[in-house]
């Protein structure tokens, strides 16, 4: 039986390739726009903290003309200088580094311990207890703070580091729930066989929950750090002592004994304090995007 030869026409395949064509290039503008918009955005944020590096280093001439120059003339970097010596800076920041590695040590302890007897254990009750927990979230700082307050005053703690660091190896409930989603997609299969070669079950939390839950950890590390080195307010409640304030305190020391305001000066403390937030972010934002993109992979 005879097969009719396969015909096609000129004109419908010209058609297809305009078709085609012009879906590629609306596809590229998409795109474009999608980069110019994000990238307007970006600009948007970092703006505030080139200003504020660009005006820690301008000389006195440059500080208020108009139209302000956004690239300086010559740079003072004396002002770092100066800043160091008007306040004790290195002390304020070791208060803060000693309160931020006690404050990431029990946040990442805490939490990955509950968050792992979330995930793992359906024992009764265990939803329910969770959904309490999630509740907690609801509940504003400032209806604790005064309780809080009392109980550490009858403890004797206000004037203390305690109140600033305790709490974390209480827990967050959104670091728990953040931590128990991307637990909840490693696969059983791993902790059956750790279960089957004799492996406990903190064995089991140690050498394997903790190290495929790298990017999770980096992420919890990274908002606990964030949290406590920009904490204002609870440092402001519970320290008293000059030689007990962070760094956060002291910048405001800082603005406060000024008659008139240094602003470079003023620009230079705050680059100081942003430095070492934003050093761990560039060094942990591999770790940081993949634990936000991999989080709620699995219910």
């Amino acid at each position: 039986m005879a097969t009719e030869p396969l015909v096609t026409h000129p004109q419908n395949t010209s058609t297809v390739r305009v078709r085609s064509s012009s879906r590629l290039w609306a596809k590229r503008l998409e795109t474009l726009i999608i980069y110019i918009i994000v990238t307007a955005l970006a600009l948007a944020f970092i703006f505030p903290l080139y200003w504020m590096v660009i005006t820690s280093v301008k000389p006195n001439a440059e500080l208020f003309i108009w139209p302000p120059t956004l690239w300086p003339r010559t740079f003072e970097f004396n002002h770092y200088g100066d800043a160091l010596r008007e306040v004790p800076i290195i002390r304020y920041l070791g208060n803060s580094f000693y309160l931020t590695a006690l404050n990431v040590i029990g946040a990442l302890l805490s939490c990955s311990l509950v968050a792992y007897a979330f995930a793992r254990y359906q024992a009764p009750g265990s939803r329910v207890l969770f959904v309490v927990l999630l509740a907690t979230m609801m509940l504003p700082h400032h209806v604790t703070m005064i309780p809080l307050f009392l109980v550490f005053r009858q403890l004797g703690w206000v004037n203390t580091f305690q109140p600033l660091w305790v709490p974390a190896f209480f827990g967050n409930a959104f670091l728990i729930f953040l931590l128990r989603q991307f637990f909840k997609s490693i696969p059983d299969e791993l902790f059956d066989a750790a279960r089957i070669d004799g492996a406990s079950e903190f064995a089991q939390y140690w050498r394997i929950m903790l190290p495929l839950s790298k990017p999770a950890l980096a992420t919890v590390a990274i908002f606990q750090f964030q949290w406590t080195w920009n904490d204002f307010l609870y440092p402001l409640i519970y320290i008293n002592s000059q030689d007990k304030k962070t760094i956060a305190l002291g910048l405001q020391d800082f603005y406060k004994s000024q008659t008139t305001v240094e602003w470079q000066q003023l620009m230079a403390a705050s680059v100081i304090m942003v430095l070492p937030v934003a050093l761990l972010f560039f060094f942990l934002q591999r770790y940081f995007i993949e634990g936000i993109t991999l989080t709620g992979l699995k219910g």
